[in-house]
């Protein structure tokens, strides 16, 4: 619940973190892994402003100690994501307290400090295992009616989270380019199919949330409890290549179509800094309840959040050009069909057992609204009508040299705003066998 580390009127002694529109004040406090400049070793950082306060340091002047600062000593966040919610709250209480405007905290803390751009960031966690769910009935219904116009969406979608078992290891950090991937492609009406590289490359505007602490191998979470083992939200791109996922998918679903590439972003946001943008979750009249262990009374009240997300579109010409990335549309996570808790009880209720660091993405967040679908697929409505840039180009689908940028944010009266920082991708031209 809401803790005087909301505060909206909190303010920072690290100066950019007061800045309008920052997406890291001092009411965020991300963590995400880097690696100093000149240096070859990773640590854990928290962003704060346009600086990461690097962990490890402000422990070795004194600054912080306990078992769960030794676990932010270490070179991936797992070890303290397996701690709970419990010690993620005292933490955070601690650097909020050390971040603060007018406290003692800046004398020992500041030689902590290095600019964000001087530093190297990966992958903030060791990614066991990663899901892939489909929470957006906006983004299930018209991508059925590209499908099937006739019965859009399958019997089961308004019953259960679905979701598919994604590749964890290609799993990429914000910055790191993808190549457009080759596969096998069957043209509509061709009697066999042919090999090449993929000319439908898409992107899709997803959250994911990190696990904290896991469960044991045949034990369920409850939906009541499923949230403590949530560690925080970042957002993720599943680069998608719709031709080879049309000829694949049937009868077990994405398979090479999904696994060439899938980037997230560097910081991951806690729940507890999202705490003020909770808001009710709820099903249209007539839909049917969830099973009982899909179903909890909290959500009604909080089992949503407000999150509002973008993605930018900026191609080649359009750098060469000196113009700005394009938006190409925005949404919002509230608008989700299935919500955190109930992918997590869902994920575990056969006795899967999660692990500190595994994903469990959300799937394409689209709106209600046509000009919020949250991929090409959506937006050009299977590429039949191209987006129109500003430059007179078009897009049915991405083309090398293209780069996306997903963005989400929260932001309201009588709270800060928080930020996610940014999911950056390239697309280069394709490899090949």
């Amino acid at each position: 619940m809401r803790n005087d580390t909301h505060d909206p009127g909190l303010q920072s002694w690290v100066s950019s973190a007061n800045a309008a529109g920052c997406d890291f004040p001092i009411q965020n406090l991300p963590f995400g892994v880097f690696s100093p400049p000149a240096a070859a070793d990773w640590r854990i950082g928290v962003a704060i402003g346009s600086a990461v306060l690097d962990l490890r340091a402000a422990v070795g002047r004194g600054v912080f100690s306990g078992l769960a600062w030794q676990a932010l000593c270490e070179d991936s966040l797992n070890a303290y994501m397996a701690l709970g919610p419990a010690q993620w709250s005292q933490v955070r209480a601690e650097l909020s307290q050390g971040l603060r405007a007018g406290g003692a905290g800046q004398r020992h803390l500041e030689p902590c400090l290095m600019a964000q751009a001087a530093v190297r960031l990966r992958l903030p966690a060791r990614i066991g295992d990663y899901s892939d769910f489909f929470t957006s009935i906006h983004h299930a219904t018209r991508v059925g009616q590209l499908l099937r116009p006739e019965s859009p969406l399958l019997p089961n979608y308004k019953w259960l989270p679905i979701a598919y078992h994604g590749r964890a290891s290609s799993v990429v950090v914000s910055g790191t380019p993808v190549a457009r991937p080759c596969g096998q492609i069957a043209s509509r009406g061709a009697t066999e199919p042919g090999f090449g590289p993929s000319q439908r490359l898409d992107y899709e505007l997803e959250l994911a949330a990190y696990v904290g602490p896991g469960n044991a191998l045949g034990s369920a979470v409850p939906i009541a409890q499923a949230e403590q083992h949530v560690f925080g939200l970042c957002l993720l791109n599943d680069w998608s290549a719709r031709d080879i996922q049309a000829w694949e998918y049937q009868p077990l679903g994405p398979f090479l179509a999904k696994s060439f590439a899938t980037s997230v972003s560097p910081w991951i946001v806690s729940l507890e800094a999202l705490e003020p943008y909770r808001c009710p979750w709820s099903r249209p009249t007539g839909d049917p309840r969830p099973l009982p262990y899909l179903d909890e009374p909290s959500l009604a009240e909080r089992g949503a959040i407000d999150i509002r997300l973008g993605v930018w579109l900026h191609t080649r010409r359009l750098r060469e050009e000196g113009r700005a990335a394009v938006l190409l549309s925005q949404s919002n996570y509230r608008d989700a069909y299935w919500c955190l808790a109930q992918m997590v009880a869902h994920q575990t209720v056969s006795g899967c057992n999660l692990c500190p660091g595994d994903l469990l993405a959300t799937g394409t967040q689209s709106g209600p609204s046509r000009e919020e679908g949250g991929c090409l697929l959506e937006l050009t409505q299977g590429g039949k009508h191209p987006i129109v840039l500003p430059n007179g180009e078009e897009r049915r689908f991405l083309e090398d040299g293209d780069q996306v940028t997903l963005g989400a944010w929260c932001e309201g009266p009588g709270a800060a705003r928080i930020g996610f920082g940014s999911c950056v991708g390239s697309v280069l031209a394709a490899r090949g066998p």
